[in-house]
């Protein structure tokens, strides 16, 4: 079911990927400019800064906005049915793409996309987190990564067999082809349960058991089950009494309650899920899959750019599947700070190289090689963990907004880069060129310093369990601590369930 649901990271990631390759195909930069490719210098041949930067960037801030709405939904009429919805939002932006031949529309229809984005980037990750068992949700979760670095890998193949066409179907075919995705994902949901917890939030505890013996392979009356629905309950229940619900802007405040020095408040998870998305923006990643291909061609050495762009995609999805195992066997934890580590000594590499010797062929040859190794550990720590974290920190009464405030964020981040970077890196404008890797190198240091000291280990434990872990010690002690008791326990949990049910009792 994880893997089924893990193929929305296939359209997020190619609608990702696709852009770079379009914008620097001849026959684009001609429909969207004017320039004539046979008389217009090379250097010269390319779409303005701005335009690039508009283009990349509007879907970020349409999947912005569908993000923070998405939690709403995922509230109100279940994570299953938002994660659809978004399919045919997105479906109706990809129709717009395809029948542009216009700056003005190709822009509107991203946009659009970029909604339906934010409603099945947010919410895949809350629907995987609450129905995985424990001891795999690290790998489970990691799938939805893989599927964005296979979209990634489908987009450069696409971008690729196309990039010489002289018609519309150099830029219509990769753009078209992105409805299959959602077409895929959003029929096979209909067969795929609601959220369990999701059910418990709604006090339908008989629906709740159903599901979960589904997901579980137990009969809805045994004691596994029955423990497991009980812990859920009693977690929501202790939320509620620490945090009540009230009106909808309460809901959205609770996830801004209790002080920074608490170790356990919501403000502080909040601040946690949502930093974390603005770190994984901040290793420069999607520096490569939105402006690789141009920034390859402004190097001037490269024959094919289109062929680089392919081979770094393609290291990207060779990598992912290690995080399915050092996930779950070295941790959360150690593998972003050793990722992060890892990372911007990659990127101190190219900048430094690329300052040096930049315009040598052999030079440019082991920048293209610290990039691939760099991108290694980007999909094998940081591309997955944190999408893992933060579909695990949040309580159950503030959880589908709190990843979806994480989510705003990573796309919030995204946006703003890529805003800024055509500026940076543009002929037309900064021209950095290499050097722009002195910032991501900065940059991931920051990562760096974060992750020893903010990340948790969350390992081996439910996610009841794990709120009970950051209530009880700090990120670096983390790795230590043992469960040691159950929310229904303490509680003295017993409730009658709906639908003359039998008592729901757990005894310690």
């Amino acid at each position: 079911m994880c893997a089924f649901a893990a193929f929305g990271g296939i359209f997020f990631g190619y609608d990702s990927g696709y852009i770079s390759g379009v914008m620097g195909m001849n026959y684009v930069i001609t429909l969207l400019t004017g320039l004539d490719p046979k008389t217009t210098p090379s250097s010269q041949f390319a779409l303005p800064s701005w335009k690039k930067s508009a283009i990349t960037s509007i879907l970020s801030a349409g999947t912005f906005f569908g993000a923070l709405m998405a939690g709403d939904f995922a509230d109100y009429i279940g994570r299953r049915i938002t994660i659809i919805l978004g399919c045919i939002v997105f479906i109706v932006g990809v129709i717009l793409q395809t029948a542009s031949a216009s700056f003005g529309l190709l822009v509107a229809g991203r946009l659009a996309a970029g909604f339906g984005v934010g409603f099945v980037s947010a919410i895949i990750i809350l629907y995987m987190s609450e129905i995985a068992p424990r001891k795999v949700r690290g790998a489970l979760v990691s799938g939805y990564q893989f599927c964005i670095t296979i979209g990634l890998l489908l987009a450069s193949c696409v971008d690729y067999g196309t990039q010489n066409r002289t018609d519309r179907g150099s830029y219509r075919i990769p753009i078209a082809l992105q409805m299959a995705w959602a077409i895929i994902l959003g029929t096979g949901l209909f067969l795929l349960p609601e959220s369990p917890r999701y059910h418990v939030k709604k006090d339908r505890l008989d629906k709740a058991a159903e599901v979960l013996s589904r997901l579980r392979g137990q009969p809805r009356d045994s004691e596994y089950i029955q423990k497991e629905l009980a812990e859920i309950v009693a977690n929501n229940e202790y939320e509620l009494q620490l945090v009540p619900q009230g009106n909808y802007f309460d809901s959205w405040f609770n996830c801004f309650k209790g002080g920074l020095r608490n170790r356990s408040s919501n403000l502080r998870r909040t601040i946690l899920g949502t930093s974390m998305q603005m770190m994984q923006q901040w290793t420069g990643i999607n520096f490569i899959f939105y402006f690789g291909t141009t920034f390859f061609q402004e190097l001037g050495t490269i024959s094919n750019p289109f062929l680089i762009s392919l081979v770094t995609t393609l290291v990207n999805v060779c990598s992912t599947p290690v995080s399915f195992w050092a996930i779950e066997k070295v941790g959360r934890r150690p593998l972003m700070i050793w990722g992060a580590l890892a990372m911007l000594v990659c990127e101190f590499l190219v900048a430094i190289i690329g300052v040096t010797d930049g315009k040598n062929p052999t030079a440019v040859k082991a920048m293209i090689s610290f990039i691939c190794i760099y991108i290694f550990f980007f999909a094998s720590t940081w591309g997955p963990g944190a999408w893992v974290i933060i579909g695990e920190i949040f309580p159950l009464p503030i959880r589908s907004r709190g990843v979806a405030l994480s989510t705003a964020s990573n796309w919030m981040w995204n946006c703003i880069i890529s805003v800024i970077t055509p500026y940076m890196v543009g002929t037309d404008k900064g021209n950095l060129g290499a050097r722009v890797f002195f910032i991501w190198g900065a940059l991931c240091t920051c990562c760096f310093v974060y992750s020893y000291f903010l990340i948790p280990e969350t390992k081996g434990l439910t996610l009841e369990q794990v709120d009970r872990m950051l209530e009880e010690c700090t990120p670096r002690a983390s790795s230590k601590w043992v469960p040691h008791s159950t929310f229904a326990a303490d509680m003295g949990l017993s409730k009658e369930k709906s639908a003359g049910q039998e008592t729901i009792e757990h005894k310690v």
